[in-house]
């Protein structure tokens, strides 16, 4: 089975106001709800290209309880620690064209109060996984979880012969690389800012992509948005390929549904160079829809590609 994690889930509530005015009464124009989190995004991306799998993390109150209807009616398992102190965070996301600019407002919730009882039962759900699984750990963690919580469940994943993909930034990412996770997903900025260095050539990315698998890292995808995507294999081998040509209509969820399509290219093949491709046209199909890529849109690119 395949898992993903994400501490922090929402449910993304995404309105068009025309000429948005603070301090005002505003009318909506269109209005959805859909659930929000990375790792919820690798699991919708997932699902959507026929790979089974389960999210995890934590929920809360009656949006907790929306936002697993609103996954299973995807075909997402979820099997969520249920926090009792608050609510699933509502993000809201307003997007209004003004001066014929248009404007995104984002006002995001806070999240439950997870107590040392909800970590002890999410690392119990871990400790049960068996070595054929495959974890995805997604995204930031709220402020009052200890940093160390992606340690903790690395170094479970790591003894029990699990393979686990890690898409985070900063600490998150750069503590648990001891760990040897299967997969790191930084784009340019981000591997910028673990190396501590600029980076500006093709050369320089692979360099950089190398001095993380020197801490642990064992593959190393990094997305180039408009100029496509480069992966760093265990091996030794370097692969690239270009981004398809396309307008981008939404840049949200499109790197993690690169990891979904590059896990999913992996399950199914266990070739690297394919699951680049699957990686790079699923992202791409995200972004060139307002929602998640469907399994339809991804097929298009990937044969374009």
């Amino acid at each position: 089975m395949i898992y993903t994690i994400t501490f922090n889930p929402a449910l993304d509530y995404i309105t068009q106001v025309e000429n948005f005015k603070t301090g005002e009464i505003n009318r909506t124009k269109t209005e959805t709800i859909l659930p929000g989190g990375k790792g919820l995004n690798v699991s919708i991306v997932l699902k959507n290209l026929g790979i089974e799998n389960t999210a995890l993390g934590f929920v809360a109150g009656f949006t907790g309880e929306e936002l697993i209807k609103k996954l299973e009616a995807q075909g997402v398992k979820t099997d969520f620690v249920k926090v009792k102190e608050g609510i699933t965070r509502i993000n809201v996301k307003i997007s209004s064209l003004n001066n014929n600019k248009v404007e995104e407002t984002a006002l995001n919730g806070m999240g439950p109060q997870i107590t040392k009882e909800n970590i002890d039962e999410l690392l119990k759900k871990i400790s049960n996984m068996i070595a054929s699984d495959f974890v995805i750990l997604s995204g930031n963690i709220p402020k009052n979880l200890e940093n160390n919580i992606y340690e903790k469940i690395c170094k479970i994943l790591k003894e029990k012969g699990i393979t686990f993909i890690v898409d985070s930034t900063q600490d998150l990412l750069i503590n648990v690389l001891k760990y040897n996770p299967f997969l790191i997903k930084p784009n340019k900025e981000e591997l910028e800012e673990t190396v501590k260095c600029n980076i500006h050539t093709k050369e320089d990315i692979i360099n950089s992509a190398k001095t993380l698998q020197e801490m642990g890292a064992q593959n190393v995808l990094v997305s180039l948005g408009n100029d496509g995507a480069i992966l760093i294999t265990k091996e030794g081998e370097t692969y690239f390929s270009e981004a398809p040509k396309g307008q981008v209509i939404n840049t949200v969820g499109a790197g993690d549904s690169m990891v979904a399509g590059f896990l999913a290219g992996y399950y199914k093949t266990k070739d690297y160079e394919y699951a680049l491709k699957m990686g790079v046209s699923a992202g791409s199909a995200s972004a060139f829809s307002v929602n998640l890529a469907t399994k339809e849109e991804v097929d298009s690119i990937f044969n374009q590609l």
